[in-house]
This record gives C-alpha cells, sequence and structure tokens, in this order.
C-alpha cells in the first residue's frame, strides 16, 4: 500500500470537482455568449446541445450527483465532437484543436470508473459515508 492511497478519494473528489466546473463553463459559454463566444442559437444542432449537456453533466458532475451517468453522457458528447467536428481539421488534436474535446472525453470516462470520490453532494444524500464504494453502475453516483 503507498501513503498516498489514504487520499485517494479525496483527489477523486478534487478531480470531480475541477472537471465539472471547466465543464459547465463551456456549456455557460455557449449557451450565453458569454467569457468570450457567442451565443449558439436555441436548438442548433449539435452546438447548442452540446452545450446543454456541457453545463447540465458539468454541474451534476461537480455537485457529485449522478456522476457516473452525467461523466458518461459527457464523455461520449466529447468523443462525439472529436470525431465528427476536429478530426477533419487534422490527425492529432495538437493540429485539429481538438485537445479539449479529448481531455474532456478522457477526464469524464475516468470518472465513470472510479465514481465521485469525497465531497459529492449524491453520497450525502444517499446516507452514505464518502469512501464508501458500492457495486458500479450506469446511473449510481
Amino acid at each position: 500500500m503507498h501513503r498516498l492511497d489514504a487520499t485517494r478519494e479525496h483527489a477523486i473528489g478534487l478531480f470531480r470537482i475541477v472537471v465539472g466546473f471547466l465543464f459547465a463553463c463551456h456549456g455557460v459559454k455557449t449557451i450565453f455568449g458569454v467569457l468570450g463566444a457567442h451565443a449558439a442559437p436555441v436548438g442548433a444542432w449539435p452546438g447548442w446541445w452540446a452545450a446543454v449537456i456541457q453545463l447540465a453533466g458539468g454541474t451534476l458532475v461537480a455537485l457529485g450527483l449522478g456522476t457516473r451517468a452525467a461523466a458518461l453522457i459527457g464523455s461520449g458528447s466529447m468523443a462525439f465532437a472529436y470525431f465528427t467536428v476536429h478530426l477533419a481539421h487534422g490527425p492529432l488534436p495538437i493540429q485539429n484543436g481538438g485537445e479539449p474535446a479529448a481531455l474532456f472525453c478522457w477526464a469524464l470516462l475516468v470518472l465513470v470508473f472510479t465514481g465521485p470520490g469525497r465531497f459529492a453532494l449524491g453520497r450525502a444524500l444517499a446516507g452514505r459515508p464518502a469512501g464508501t464504494r458500492t457495486a458500479p453502475s450506469a446511473i449510481g453516483s
């Protein structure tokens, strides 16, 4: 056992909060036209819908509510963005502007498998102590 193993759940919780917050910021930017972006027209495919997934999913992930399901949907949306938008501009993320999509895709996928870690509102509402592991499920915390 490594000495840092005792802090694993804390690190995962902080990672989840940061990734969720940053993902939600992308949704806010596109939906409301702030932070240097123009607002996507309501209902426009795929930009506005991706932004809704980013805002809702990022918020849920940051709060630790339905983390695994929200992270899975967010990860899938970023894979879709990478393969349908970015890949046409070059094979590597550094060439095609797809680095954020690739990083969010993989970071969210990690959360699907690790769960929310500490500080998750979903665990507090369910009455489970932080760090308590349950059987993984697509719609669990």
